[in-house]
C-alpha cells in the first residue's frame, strides 16, 4: 500500500509549490495577510526552506523535530493578524479555517502532481494518504474534526472554496513579484520560465486568467510535454534521489535547530 511516506517524501511535489501558494493567497484573508506581513517577495528562498522544513518535520520527523518547527511557525505567525474593515476581511494566522485552507492546498496540490506523474492511487492508499495529510493542519492548532472526514467530503469542500476564491490586486502583485524572481540568485532565475509554465498549467482556467497568465495552445502543449517527460523519467530514479530533499531538510533542522 502507498502511504504518506511514499508520497510526501517525494521531491517531485516541490513542482507544485507555486500552485499551492497562488491558491492560498486567492483566499482574500490569506492574501491580505501575505501582502501585509509575508516575506515571500523579498526572501523567497527562505520561505521555501521554512515551508519544506515544516512539512517534512511534521510528516516524517521525530517529536523533537515537530516541536522545534511548531515553535518557529508560531513565532512567525504571531504578528500576522488584522481586524475586519469595511474594505477588507480580517485575518489571523491562527484562524482554524485559514489553516484548513492552507493544509488543503498542500494536500490537493501534492495529489494532483503525484497522479499526473505516477497515475492514480488505489482506493485504500488514497484514503490512507488523505487521512495522514491532516497533520499539516492539526500541527498548527487546527482542530482535527475540521479536516473533512472523507475524500468525497474534501472534494466538496475544495470545490466550494475554490469557487469563492478571488484574485485581489494584492494577491496578483505577490504572484507577479514571486514568479518574476527578482530576489532570487541569478543562477536560479534560469528555471523560472519552467516554474511559471508548470504553475500556470496546474491552475484551473479561471484562476489562471485571474492571475494574468496568457495561456495558449502552444503553452498547453509545452506543459503536456514537460509532464510526459517527467512521467517517463522521474519514477525510474532511485528513491534516494527522489527522497533527497526530505533527508536534507531533516538533517538541516537537527543540525541548525
Amino acid at each position: 500500500m502507498t502511504t504518506l511516506s511514499d508520497v510526501g517524501r517525494d521531491a517531485l511535489l516541490v513542482a507544485g509549490g507555486g500552485r499551492a501558494i497562488l491558491l492560498q493567497i486567492a483566499n482574500p484573508s490569506v492574501g491580505r495577510g501575505v501582502a501585509a506581513h509575508s516575506d515571500f517577495v523579498s526572501r523567497p528562498l527562505d520561505r521555501l526552506h521554512s515551508t519544506l522544513t515544516y512539512v517534512y518535520a511534521q510528516a516524517f520527523g521525530t517529536d523533537a523535530d515537530k516541536r522545534a518547527v511548531t515553535r518557529k511557525v508560531d513565532r512567525a505567525h504571531g504578528p500576522v493578524n488584522a481586524e475586519t474593515t469595511a474594505d477588507a476581511p480580517g485575518y489571523s494566522a491562527f484562524d482554524p479555517a485559514l489553516q484548513l485552507w492552507v493544509a488543503a492546498t498542500l494536500y490537493d496540490t501534492a495529489i494532483t502532481i503525484r497522479e499526473l506523474v505516477y497515475g492514480p492511487l488505489n482506493e485504500e492508499s488514497a484514503d490512507e494518504v488523505y487521512r495522514e495529510y491532516a497533520v499539516l493542519g492539526t500541527a498548527l492548532q487546527m482542530p482535527h474534526e475540521l479536516w473533512p472526514p472523507t475524500r468525497t467530503a474534501f472534494d466538496e469542500y475544495f470545490r466550494s472554496q475554490t469557487a469563492q476564491l478571488n484574485v485581489t490586486p494584492e494577491a496578483r502583485a505577490v504572484s507577479t513579484h514571486l514568479l518574476a524572481g527578482r530576489a532570487l540568485p541569478l543562477w536560479l532565475r534560469a528555471a523560472l520560465p519552467l516554474v511559471r509554465l508548470v504553475t500556470a498549467g496546474l491552475l484551473d482556467p479561471r484562476l489562471r486568467a485571474a492571475y494574468g497568465f496568457n495561456w495558449t495552445r502552444r503553452q498547453q502543449k509545452r506543459f503536456d510535454r514537460v509532464i510526459a517527460v517527467t512521467r517517463a523519467v522521474w519514477p525510474k530514479l532511485p528513491r534516494g534521489i527522489r527522497f533527497s530533499l526530505c533527508s536534507f531538510y531533516l538533517r538541516r533542522l537537527r543540525t541548525n535547530g
